[in-house]
């Protein structure tokens, strides 16, 4: 029984970790793009990764036939969502790293453009994720991407020509 046991276990061990090696990479960087970190400067990304992954080899046995990709992927946005509701009631403006590609994004609108683009998850599934009606999904990827490919202008400056000194 225990060998038995024993085996079961080393077979669970080896293909959790086939899976993280294959899909670790992907989902560091989406975690990475959700919370606007810096690629090679990432804590909370790595600590959403950590979790999503111990959640997932935690529900290891239970997938039956269930994709460990989507199930992880899946626990990661929620995950990022529930806490950007929390520390910021709700999905108001980080702090996000000024080099991130989707810094000038809210939360909400990162989380949606990662799921819909990156991830390439159908608006329907990215709706009954967040628990949104699907135009809504579309409306705030729209949104999003008008903004990454037009971004806001600052206040303009004012150009000041040469000093003339008085005659």
């Amino acid at each position: 029984m225990r060998q038995r046991q024993a085996s079961q276990s080393a077979r669970r061990a080896r293909e959790f970790e086939a899976f993280v090696a294959g899909a670790a990479g992907r989902l560091l960087h989406a975690a990475t793009l959700l919370t606007a970190e810096a690629p090679d400067d990432n804590p909370r990304a790595r600590r959403l990764l950590t979790r999503a992954l111990a959640h997932t080899y935690s529900t290891w046995d239970r997938l039956r036939g269930e994709d460990p990709y989507n199930r992880t992927r899946q626990y990661l946005a929620t995950r990022f969502a529930r806490a950007a509701w929390h520390q910021y009631g709700g999905f108001g403006r980080s702090r996000p790293h000024p080099d991130s590609p989707l810094a000038g994004l809210v939360p909400q609108e990162r989380l949606i453009l990662v799921l819909r683009l990156y991830e390439g998850v159908a608006e329907e599934q990215t709706a009954a994720l967040l628990g949104l009606p699907t135009e809504r999904v579309r409306t705030i990827c729209d949104r999003a991407t008008a903004t990454l490919l037009h971004p806001p202008r600052g206040p303009a400056r004012t150009v000041a020509g040469p000093k003339v000194a008085p005659s």
